[in-house]
């Protein structure tokens, strides 16, 4: 497990120390520096999947760099990534910036990148790894093939979506839009899900497709679904049946097109969730879009569920429902205190402040900063005065 994150001259961060927990939950205002969090995880994936995370001997430019704009996150060039007070180092001409990763081990990954203003690719000056060899720093959950990073613009409904057999079944990777979730759900419909904490109480079967049917009842009772390939295309469909039970009884199906938002959009984070597993690294932003405040603290159940089965989870909340949902499956015993952490992002005028309170055994909160998730009583005490 990664316990914590380093950030350095990096976009919202001039320097920055994030702790991270088996159940991390970053909140705050809009542009406050949650997304950047993810993001810099993202940039290291998508820099290693495109191979210029590179850690070989010689100048600059045979050592690889950050690929800035990819599949995961189009972050422009080094001008858009460089905070605008920088740290500049004591031997360095220009500022670096830097991606520092801790594990729970004491192991410390570290690239730093030279700035250079109009490049998308931005050579590595320094790197620090707990071993030379590839095959062995690459077993870092950051680098495993239990990765799922899901962006807030997720898919949407549609008659199809795309049947990649590399990227679903291959990589076992949704896309960070979940664009390749609903091939996964047809390539891994009979797989079974292991007895533990994802295993739902109320699922008709153990496999794959009936666990997510149960928890996807959690968003929208009755509701079932069925992923099938599209004969002659390289496309695959998803339709929902509402015929009362988990199973696929419905006669009658329907279209995503045909079906709330939020089921849709809801969907790749109940599939990564149930991809989860000892090693599992899932960074999540707003997994409680489009749903209603029971589905979001359904949500939260969901993560917590998959942080019990060893995943570790990163996730960018909006959401009080969210929040409580995670105290509260501390309080009935289902995640330990310890193994959360809240982060609050606020602006502080010159720069970026980080209040963590600290979640007790009984769910309490250390501490309430101010603008936490306080609207709702500012909004009451008007409404009563």
């Amino acid at each position: 497990m990664i316990d914590q994150v380093s950030l350095t001259n990096f976009k919202a961060f001039r320097s920055a120390d994030i702790r991270l927990a088996p159940v991390t939950l970053l909140t705050g205002l809009n542009s406050s520096g949650k997304s950047t969090v993810l993001q810099s995880f993202a940039l290291l994936r998508q820099s290693y999947d495109s191979g210029t995370l590179l850690s070989t001997d010689g100048d600059s430019d045979e050592r690889g760099g950050f690929l800035l704009d990819g599949d995961l996150v189009e972050l422009g060039t080094g001008q858009d990534l460089l905070h605008e007070d920088f740290v500049r180092g004591e031997t360095e001409t220009d500022p670096l910036i830097t991606v520092g990763l801790r594990t729970e081990g004491g192991q410390v990954y570290t690239w730093s990148a030279r700035y250079a203003p109009e490049q998308d690719v931005l050579p590595l000056a320094r790197v620090v790894l707990p071993s030379d060899l590839p095959e062995l720093w690459a077993q870092a959950p950051l680098f495993s093939r239990r990765f799922q990073y899901l962006k807030a613009d997720r898919i949407v409904p549609a008659t199809s979506y795309p049947r990649s057999h590399h990227q679903a079944i291959g990589r076992g990777f949704l896309g960070s839009r979940g664009e390749h979730t609903v091939n996964f759900l047809r390539y891994h419909a009979q797989d079974i899900v292991p007895d533990g904490s994802l295993r739902h109480p109320e699922a008709r079967a153990h496999t794959f497709l009936d666990q997510v049917v149960a928890w996807m009842q959690e968003l929208c009772p009755g509701v079932n679904l069925e992923a099938t390939e599209i004969p002659g295309t390289d496309s695959v469909q998803l339709s929902y049946g509402f015929g009362g039970t988990a199973g696929l009884d419905s006669s009658s199906r329907r279209r995503p097109t045909n079906v709330g938002f939020g089921l849709t959009y809801a969907l790749p984070i109940v599939v990564a969730c149930l991809t989860a597993a000892p090693g599992s690294l899932i960074l999540l932003e707003n997994p409680e879009a489009h749903l209603h405040p029971r589905g979001q603290a359904r949500m939260a159940a969901l993560i917590a569920a998959a942080a019990a089965a060893g995943a570790q989870l990163i996730v960018e909340t909006h959401s009080d429902h969210v929040l409580d949902g995670t105290r509260l499956a501390v309080k009935q015993g289902r995640l330990k205190a310890s193994d959360t952490a809240i982060h609050y992002f606020r602006g502080n005028g010159a720069g970026v402040e980080i209040v963590t309170p600290v979640v007790g055994e009984d769910g309490t909160l250390s501490e309430w900063p101010e603008g936490f998730f306080d609207e709702t009583d500012h909004t009451l005490d008007q409404l009563l005065d």
